[in-house]
C-alpha cells in the first residue's frame, strides 16, 4: 500500500491594498517611486497656484490707486497700499461719486435666500411626486421637464419680458423671484434621488397610518440631506449669480442686484475712468458669500455624499 501524498500549503504574505483600490484595480499611491510622487504633488501644487493667481490679483488690485493699478495690472504688491476703492463701496468716502454697493448686496442677498428656499422646496415635492406617485402624464410632464433643461435660457429672455409685463411684475421684486423659484434641473437631481430611496421604507411608514405628505417630510426628506445640500448650493449659486433674467425684469437702479451693478459699474455707468481697484474691489466681495456657503457646506457634502456611495 503506498500512503496518500497530501499537498503542502504554503502561506504567501500579501501587502495590505485598500478596499476601493483593489476593487477598482487602480495604483496604490504608495507603490509609486519618490521621485514620480514628488513630480506629481509639484504638478497638483503648480495648477492649483496658477486657478489661484486671479484671485490674488483682484485682492491686492482693490488696495492700490488708479494709476498704479493701471500702470502695473499684474504686479503683486501695491506700491501705495490704499482702501480707498474699500471706503467707496461702503460710503465712507466723500471723494468721487458714490457706489451703491450696500444696495446691490442687499438686493442679491434677499433675492439669493427667497429662491434658494423656494427651489429647495418647490423643487424636492415636484422630484418626489414625479418619482414615488402614480398620476396619468407623469411621464408626459418628466418630458416636459427635461424639455426645458434642454432650451437654452437666453431663448426665453423675450417671452419672460412678455409674460411679466403683460402681469404686471415687470420692475418688482415678485418679477424677479417668481421665476425663479423652480427649477427643471433640480427637479431631476431630486427625482433620481428619491428613486433611489428603498420602497420598503414608505411602505413601513404606510402600513403605520402615515400619509403621503408625512411620509415625504418626515421620513423621505432626511434621507436626501445630500441631494438637497447641493440643491442648495446650487440655487445659491444660480441666484446670487443671475444676469439675464434681472436684466429683463427690472428697469429701475432700486433693483439692481450685485450683477447687474457690477455691470453699470464696468460699462462706466458709475464714473469714468478705469477704476480697476473699485471694480475688483466689488468683484471681490460678490464672490464671498458663495465661497463661504460652499466651504462651509463642503464637509458635510463630502461625508453625506462618501456616505450614500458606501453599500453593503
Amino acid at each position: 500500500m503506498t500512503a496518500k501524498s497530501t499537498p503542502v500549503r504554503t502561506k504567501v504574505e500579501s501587502v495590505p491594498v485598500p478596499a476601493k483600490a483593489r476593487s477598482r484595480g487602480l495604483p496604490v499611491l504608495g507603490r509609486f517611486p519618490p521621485a514620480l510622487r514628488v513630480l506629481g504633488y509639484t504638478a497638483v501644487v503648480a495648477v492649483g497656484l496658477l486657478y489661484l493667481m486671479p484671485f490674488v490679483i483682484q485682492l491686492v488690485t482693490g488696495f492700490k490707486t488708479d494709476p498704479d493699478a493701471a500702470a502695473h495690472p499684474l504686479g503683486l504688491l501695491p506700491t501705495t497700499p490704499t482702501t480707498a476703492a474699500y471706503q467707496r463701496l461702503f460710503g465712507l468716502s466723500k471723494a468721487g461719486e458714490g457706489v451703491p454697493f450696500l444696495r446691490w448686496l442687499g438686493n442679491s442677498t434677499f433675492i439669493a435666500v427667497v429662491v434658494t428656499a423656494g427651489r429647495v422646496l418647490f423643487d424636492s415635492m415636484a422630484g418626489y411626486a414625479l418619482a414615488r406617485l402614480r398620476f396619468r402624464g407623469r411621464a408626459v410632464l418628466f418630458g416636459f421637464v427635461l424639455a426645458v433643461m434642454a432650451v437654452p435660457g437666453v431663448a426665453l429672455l423675450i417671452p419672460r419680458f412678455l409674460v411679466l409685463n403683460t402681469l404686471g411684475l415687470f420692475d418688482t421684486y415678485t418679477g424677479m423671484i417668481l421665476p425663479l423659484m423652480v427649477d427643471a434641473a433640480g427637479i431631476f437631481i431630486m427625482k433620481q434621488f428619491f428613486e433611489s430611496i428603498p420602497r420598503e421604507v414608505e411602505e413601513a411608514a404606510r402600513v403605520d397610518g402615515a400619509g403621503v405628505f408625512r411620509i415625504f417630510w418626515s421620513i423621505v426628506l432626511p434621507m436626501a440631506r445630500p441631494a438637497l445640500l447641493t440643491l442648495t448650493i446650487l440655487s445659491f449659486q444660480g441666484s446670487w449669480n443671475e444676469f439675464t433674467h434681472f436684466l429683463v425684469a427690472t428697469q429701475s437702479s432700486q433693483y439692481e442686484t450685485l450683477t447687474t451693478g457690477l455691470a453699470r459699474l464696468v460699462s462706466g455707468g458709475l464714473g469714468g475712468g478705469t477704476q480697476y481697484p473699485l471694480k475688483l474691489a466689488a468683484a471681490l466681495l460678490s464672490t464671498l458669500p458663495v465661497a463661504a456657503l460652499f466651504f462651509c457646506f463642503q464637509r458635510y457634502f463630502v461625508q453625506d455624499a462618501n456616505a450614500g456611495a458606501v453599500k453593503d
